[in-house]
């Protein structure tokens, strides 16, 4: 029996040096950097402007020679009816879009998913990805010429003698109004992470619960559901990271029509308050409230799924 030295015994895969992993993947690093310069010019970039939330902001003086208030801004801030409202309406803007948004597109995928005819499921698939390439202004224009005061609703209602129905100038039916607005515009582009995640699903698993009797809601239930629970849970994270951005420009083009005490939220505040009325450090400090909070949201659900043993943002 003869016995393999350690000078022998194969040798594993060279390890490359940065140089070579550079000339090796340099097509691939070529094209992320116009993404990279994107993230840099318009996410890090800006984020020197924070300073101006700390003081007295004059365009004409510059960052650097503005006066240094402190915390002055958040003191007002904090003290500001408007701001507290504007806060309540986000919030509760944004718990009706999870509620009734989130689940939307994990049913549409499921739906999708079983799909026997390919043919059928990509001429959905196409429909229903569609609105998410308009602008908001098209898809609230769609919406008044459906359901506004001189729309085909309320044609059809007067014609029949049947009064009209207040939809799109109606504070009080306001949440629900941007919440079908963005069902109906982004829905189709939500599923695509889930059925990504379905593609990946073992198929032998529903051959072999197939082949032990369950039938297709049982296979949902305890194949299908499970497989998806980590996407759920990674989409769910990012959702409440992103509860403070309800969507700006779809509040700002239909504020004037509902009224500011519904349609405000901290984006529009900031805008408001801020840019509009030349107070920039006020709405600078608006702004860094809502990245704080959104932060801090982030943080606490990726730790909530890590205590409920998924990963959330990453691997712990």
């Amino acid at each position: 029996m003869t016995t393999t030295t350690r000078s022998e015994r194969p040798a594993g895969p060279a390890r490359l040096n940065w140089r070579t992993r550079l000339r090796r993947d340099k097509s691939l690093l070529l094209m992320t950097v116009p993404a990279v310069v994107l993230l840099l010019v318009f996410n890090y970039v800006p984020l020197f402007g924070v300073v101006t939330a700390f003081q007295e902001y004059d365009p004409l003086d510059g960052v650097r020679h503005s006066e240094w208030v402190g915390f002055d801004q958040f003191q007002q801030l904090f003290n500001d009816p408007a701001f507290w409202a504007a806060l309540k309406n986000t919030l509760y803007l944004s718990f009706v879009q999870l509620v009734l948004f989130f689940p939307i597109p994990i049913v549409l995928a499921l739906l999708l998913n079983s799909v026997v005819s390919e043919r059928i499921r990509n001429f959905f698939q196409s429909v229903v990805y569609l609105p998410h390439f308009f602008s908001w202004v098209l898809a609230v224009t769609i919406f008044q010429q459906m359901l506004g005061g001189a729309g085909v609703l309320n044609q059809f209602l007067r014609q029949h003698d049947l009064g009209t129905w207040d939809i799109m100038t109606n504070p009080h039916t306001f949440a629900l109004l941007v919440t079908s607005q963005v069902v109906w515009k982004e829905a189709g582009w939500g599923i695509i992470v889930f059925l990504a995640a379905l593609s990946a699903i073992n198929s032998e698993l529903y051959e072999a619960a197939a082949a032990d009797g369950a039938g297709r809601f049982r296979r949902m239930w305890h194949i299908t559901l499970p497989g998806l629970r980590g996407v759920i849970v990674l989409m769910l994270v990012l959702r409440l990271g992103n509860a403070l951005s309800v969507g700006f420009e779809q509040f700002l083009i239909q504020r004037n029509a509902v009224g500011h005490d519904a349609a405000d939220v901290l984006d529009t505040f900031s805008f408001y308050y801020g840019i509009a009325s030349g107070g920039y450090s006020y709405g600078a400090a608006a702004g860094l409230f809502k990245s704080a909070i959104s932060l801090l949201l982030i943080w606490g659900a990726n730790r909530l799924a890590h205590a409920f043993g998924e990963d959330g943002l990453y691997r712990k």
